[in-house]
C-alpha cells in the first residue's frame, strides 16, 4: 500500500488506493483486477483500476489556502474565482467547505503559484465580484500559535467611544465629522485626537461609567475571542480611544495585551487633553512589534485586523493584515478585507472551521451548565 484516501460526499463515499503490482509467484495484474471486480460487485460498489508506474505527481512548489467569503456565494463568482487562480498558473488541487453561516466560505488549496502574486490577482477580481478573498502561504506555520492584534473602535466595538463621550457633552456631530476625516486619511491622527479631546473639556469623570456602559460589542466578537483563547492564541487590542475604555475590555473579555491613549482627569474632571505618548498609526505598529515579542510571536505568525487609516502600520506590519468593513483606503492597502458585520468570520481565514468554532461554543455552554 502506496497511499490511499477516502471522502465522503452527498451520501456516496470515494475509497482510492494506490498499490504496488502483486509481488508473490504466479500473480498477475489480471488476477488482481478480477479480485478487485468481484469484491467490488459483492458490495454493490463500483471499481476502476488504472494502471501506471510510480506515485503521484508532485504538487507545484508555491502552495496557499484561498478562502473565500460571501453573502450569499454563488457559482458565478466562485468560477470566477477558480478563473484567476488559473489566469495565474495555479492549481486547484482541493476545494473545502469552512462554513454555512453567517456567510458561506470555502477554502481552495492552490499550487503552483508563488503566494503574492496570487493574492494580488485574486484581489483585483475579489474587488470586481463582490466577495472577500484571503490568500496565505501553506505551511506549518498557519497551525502554530499566532497573536491576534485588533484596533477597537468600529472593529471589536461598534461604536466610536470618543463619539459616546461627544454625546455627554453636546457636541457629537462635531466630533464624528472630524472622527471620520481623520478615518478616511484625510486628517493627521494626533493632530485631529487633541482637536476632539479638547471638545470634552469640563465633563464629569462619572461620565467614564456611562461611556463603558454604552459600548456595544460588535457581533461575533465574543467567539471570535474565545475561540482563540481555547486554541491557545494570545489577544490584545489597540486603540486610538482610551485606556478609560480599553482596560475594561481587557478585563471584561480576557485579553492578553491592551494599549490606549488616556484621558486626563483632574478633580474628578476631564481637562480636554491626554496624557503620556499618544497612540497614534505609528504607535500601533510598534505595540504589535512589543505585543509579539512579549508573547514570543514571530511577526509572520501576527494577525492584526482593523478598520481605520490609522490601522494601516500595523495592518501591513503583521503577517496577516485584516480590512474590517474598513475604509476604501485600508481595503486597497491590506492584505485582505472582510466587508461582513460579523467579527467572528474572520476565523475561518486562519482555516479555522464554523464546526470547529460550534464545538468551542458547545463545550462553554456545557461548562456553564
Amino acid at each position: 500500500m502506496i497511499d490511499i484516501e477516502q471522502v465522503v460526499t452527498r451520501g456516496r463515499i470515494v475509497l482510492c488506493a494506490l498499490i504496488t503490482a502483486p509481488a508473490y509467484a504466479g500473480a498477475t495484474d489480471g488476477e488482481l483486477r478480477a479480485t478487485v471486480h468481484s469484491w467490488a460487485e459483492s458490495l454493490d460498489l463500483a471499481a476502476e483500476i488504472i494502471s501506471g508506474t510510480g506515485d503521484n505527481k508532485p504538487r507545484g512548489s508555491g502552495r496557499s489556502h484561498v478562502t473565500v467569503l460571501g453573502n450569499p456565494l454563488t457559482a458565478e463568482s466562485t468560477a470566477a474565482i477558480a478563473a484567476s487562480i488559473t489566469g495565474t498558473g495555479g492549481n486547484i488541487d482541493r476545494i473545502f467547505r469552512l462554513a454555512k453561516y453567517p456567510v458561506t466560505a470555502v477554502e481552495f488549496a492552490v499550487s503552483g503559484v508563488a503566494t503574492e502574486p496570487l493574492r494580488t490577482a485574486l484581489a483585483t477580481a475579489a474587488a470586481d465580484i463582490g466577495v472577500d478573498v484571503a490568500v496565505v502561504s501553506a505551511g506549518l506555520q498557519r497551525r502554530a500559535r499566532r497573536l491576534v492584534v485588533m484596533d477597537v473602535d468600529s472593529t471589536l466595538i461598534q461604536d466610536e467611544v470618543i463619539e459616546l463621550f461627544a454625546a455627554h457633552a453636546g457636541c457629537e456631530a462635531e466630533v464624528a465629522a472630524v472622527t471620520a476625516r481623520a478615518m478616511r486619511g484625510e486628517l493627521d491622527f494626533e493632530q485631529s485626537l487633541h482637536e476632539r479631546v479638547a471638545l470634552l473639556a469640563g465633563l464629569d469623570a462619572s461620565v467614564v461609567e456611562k461611556v463603558r456602559a454604552d459600548v456595544r460589542l460588535t457581533p461575533g466578537a465574543r467567539t471570535l475571542i474565545r475561540t482563540l483563547k481555547r486554541l491557545g492564541y494570545q489577544v490584545g487590542v489597540v486603540s486610538g480611544g482610551f485606556t478609560q475604555v480599553t482596560d475594561a475590555l481587557r478585563e471584561r473579555l480576557g485579553l492578553d495585551f491592551a494599549a490606549a491613549n488616556t484621558l486626563e482627569i483632574v478633580d474628578g474632571v476631564l481637562t480636554g487633553r491626554v496624557v503620556g505618548e499618544v497612540v497614534d498609526r505609528a504607535g500601533k505598529a510598534r505595540l504589535l512589534r512589543s505585543f509579539a515579542e512579549q508573547a514570543g510571536v514571530p511577526l509572520a505568525q501576527t494577525v492584526a485586523i482593523g478598520d481605520g487609516a490609522n490601522d494601516l502600520d500595523m495592518l501591513n506590519t503583521a503577517g496577516l493584515g485584516v480590512a474590517f468593513n474598513a475604509k476604501p483606503l485600508v481595503r486597497a492597502a491590506a492584505h485582505t478585507a472582510v466587508n461582513v458585520p460579523f467579527l467572528d468570520t474572520v476565523l475561518y481565514l486562519l482555516g479555522i472551521t464554523r464546526d470547529e468554532v460550534d464545538e468551542v461554543e458547545d463545550a462553554e455552554t456545557a461548562e456553564l451548565v
